[in-house]
């Protein structure tokens, strides 16, 4: 069989694959702490269940228009209103099956071959593979702990060419968990405002946020980088719906119409069922989101806390998200680090230290590599506070066996 060149573009999801090793090990009855899933460890709120099961006992479960329910755009409509003083009309919204959905269809219609998309590297993993499904060209600009995981507006400024077609903008970051502050935007902005591209500002994390930090979104800056940015946003991380696989996008009307014809040729509508519970998730009662957000703070702090304290790692406190990313570069240098190296034969340095902690720790963590830099690797810690106490030990055990 050959397959498609396009296919064979693409790599098989990082993080997916971490997940799923640790649960097949789990399965078999070994004691692995996961800590690759990119999904909050708590259930999806009472409110938003009801909404659903009322959805379903009122027989709200047949097809709806390919780019979402009324209801439910109107409701994204007034979330932008209330929460990012930013305003839409409906024929400016449209509805995914999540929100990769959202950039795997925006890329879709907006990058011909040969067109380039600006990607703040770290990375998230599927940002650069659906670039390249698109037969675009991912330009990467390099950040690290030194920079707080921010590009600044000279790097920007020097990697736009007359193939520039987009830039991506993921504020907080997965996985680095940085954000950018108003002023930084603005400054970002500057640059922008006169190119003729588009601005894709990926916002899941949104409301995850720390130490009082304001969440600011560049469309905000002025009408005119309104119009040339794509808003992605959805339900998933900020209402613990990740299985509901709801996102939605907002901006320029004539981009999300080609964007619901696409839609309208591969999945068709999300999830009716899904679509009535996201209403209530973005309409109903925030406060909600409380006690997560608690929680996350006090593992946030725990998690960057140990792992400052880990022999060879030097953590950076995320402003957002719940991922940390510690730089692991000084464990390579470590006297043990040969006899790893040998052991796992890998081409990157952060999947044999990967797989060294799933093997000696039963811990299982991402590569950086997977993010754009062998010199890190990513930890959730949406799970609960047990988990991460443990988890934790078993690395600085495995790690403090290396020096």
């Amino acid at each position: 069989m050959k397959f498609s060149d396009r296919i064979q573009r693409v790599k098989p999801s990082p993080t997916l694959a971490v997940t799923a090793m640790a649960a097949q090990l789990q399965s078999q009855g070994i004691d692995v702490i996961g800590f690759g899933s990119g999904e909050p460890d708590f259930d999806t709120p009472q409110n938003i269940k009801e909404a659903a099961i009322k959805a379903i006992n009122s027989g709200k479960t047949k097809y709806t228009p390919s780019g979402g329910i009324p209801e439910l755009k109107e409701a994204v409509v007034k979330k932008f209103k209330r929460d990012n003083n930013l305003e839409y009309q409906l024929s400016e919204v449209i509805i995914n099956c999540g929100g990769k959905h959202s950039f795997y269809n925006l890329i879709q219609v907006i990058i011909d071959d040969g067109d380039e998309v600006i990607i703040p590297s770290p990375y998230w993993v599927s940002y650069p593979d659906m670039v390249l499904l698109a037969g675009g060209k991912p330009v990467f600009i390099e950040t690290d702990i030194s920079t707080g995981f921010k590009i600044k507006p000279q790097q920007l400024e020097q990697k736009i060419t007359s193939k520039t077609k987009a830039v991506v903008i993921n504020s907080p970051s997965n996985p680095t968990g940085a954000a950018y502050t108003r002023h930084e935007l603005e400054e970002l902005a500057r640059v922008l405002e006169d190119k003729d591209l588009i601005i894709i500002s990926d916002d899941i994390y949104e409301t995850i946020v720390y130490d009082g930090f304001k969440f600011f979104n560049i469309a905000n800056i002025s009408e005119k980088i309104k119009e040339k940015t794509i808003v992605l946003n959805g339900v998933s991380k900020t209402y613990a719906m990740t299985g509901w696989r709801i996102g939605y996008a907002a901006g320029n009307s004539d981009i999300i119409k080609k964007m619901d014809i696409l839609q309208g040729q591969s999945t068709s509508n999300p999830t009716t069922i899904s679509q009535w519970a996201a209403v209530e998730a973005l309409s109903g009662d925030q406060s909600v989101l409380d006690h997560m957000l608690v929680a996350f703070d006090r593992r946030r702090n725990f998690v960057v806390d140990g792992l400052n304290n880990i022999p060879g790692l030097k953590c950076y406190k995320p402003e957002g998200a719940f991922y940390a990313f510690p730089d692991c570069s000084e464990v390579y240098k470590l006297k043990g680090w040969s006899k790893v190296s040998e052991k796992y034969k890998d081409d990157y340095k952060s999947s044999s230290l990967c797989a060294y902690l799933m093997e000696e720790a039963r811990t299982a963590v991402v590569p950086g590599i997977g993010f754009g830099n062998d010199n890190y690797f990513r930890i959730s810690f949406a799970t609960s506070d047990e988990k991460l106490k443990e988890g934790l030990k078993r690395i600085k055990e495995a790690i403090e066996k290396l020096v």
